[in-house]
């Protein structure tokens, strides 16, 4: 035994007496700790956000600097094709004036509403064809079918039924967002490890139960995905709706971007162009937040 003892010690310090095993031991399980506190260590917050910052704000510029290229090319006369000099005044002007906030509101109502009907609908149709074989046979390939036909399509369908109304455009939305939404739950619970499954019968889970301790949180990640995508459609879709349906003078983002169209009000009509597109750049960078956050709960996030 002793002579297995000095073998050690000589691996770990060779010609070292026994009494040095445990200085190095710790010399060396010190060190494995500070790198593991090395690795788990997170950048500070200003440097955190910076470096989601910059990324953003070179592309900005980018773009910036390819449109007033393309403009002083000359390739389209400026009433049609304004640069930046002439765009960013005319955003400055309607974000001061309360007409233009007050259409801002009335389109995002519009999708907050058609969004949240998505969700109920598509939750609901994903939760039942997932688990029914019978339905997803039946109607799985009409779900797909669905999510990529255009929103836009919908449209003379839901001016004929609902004509000029706000109806007519929450058909379209929940048409547009709800098969994304129902294909992500359809995805998660797919996915979903069938030991969970096995385990929450075990402890005697049934039915909504089942549903609502186990399945549902386990395809969440998969869910909060086809959210996301579920709101690119809803957003696209309210954009062509407001462009299609004008109601009364009920003067949303898109009513505004039709009334530039037809007066050749180039300036204005690529500042409302670009509120609508910080906008779906601000709700995609929610979603990212939710699903960062949601991977680092379960310990999916590598940084």
């Amino acid at each position: 035994m002793d002579r297995d003892i000095q073998n050690i010690v000589e691996s770990v310090v060779p010609g070292g007496p026994v009494s040095t095993v445990t200085d190095v031991l710790d010399r060396q399980i010190a060190g494995l700790d500070a790198l593991e506190m090395a690795a788990r260590s997170r950048p500070g917050l200003l440097h955190r956000a910076w470096s989601s910052v910059w990324p953003v704000l070179a592309a900005i510029a980018i773009g910036i600097g390819a449109w007033e290229l393309v403009v002083l090319s000359g390739w389209k006369p400026t009433y049609v094709l304004p640069g930046p000099g002439q765009v960013f005044p005319q955003l400055g002007k309607d974000l001061s004036e309360s007409a233009f906030w007050s259409g801002l509101a009335l389109t995002m109502r519009r999708a907050v509403v058609g969004f949240a009907l998505a969700i109920v609908v598509g939750a609901v149709i994903g939760a039942v064809v997932s688990r029914v074989r019978f339905l997803r046979v039946a109607f799985g390939s009409l779900i797909t079918g669905l999510q990529t036909m255009p929103s836009i399509a919908w449209f003379p369908l839901a001016i004929l039924l609902f004509q000029l109304s706000e109806s007519a455009i929450l058909f379209v939305i929940v048409l547009g967002a709800a098969p994304s939404i129902a294909n992500g739950l359809i995805a998660g619970v797919d996915y979903t490890p069938p030991i969970l499954l096995r385990a929450g019968k075990i402890l005697g889970l049934r039915g909504f139960a089942l549903y609502r301790h186990l399945i549902l949180p386990a395809s969440l990640p998969a869910f909060v995905t086809g959210l996301k995508q579920g709101w690119a459609f809803a957003w696209r879709s309210l954009m062509a709706g407001e462009l299609l349906v004008i109601i009364g003078h009920h003067t949303s983002l898109g009513v505004r971007l039709e009334y530039a169209r037809e007066n050749i009000d180039a300036p204005d009509m690529i500042a409302i162009m670009i509120v609508i597109l910080v906008i779906g750049i601000v709700i995609d960078r929610l979603f990212s937040a939710a699903d960062r956050t949601l991977r680092a709960r379960r310990g999916l996030d590598p940084s």
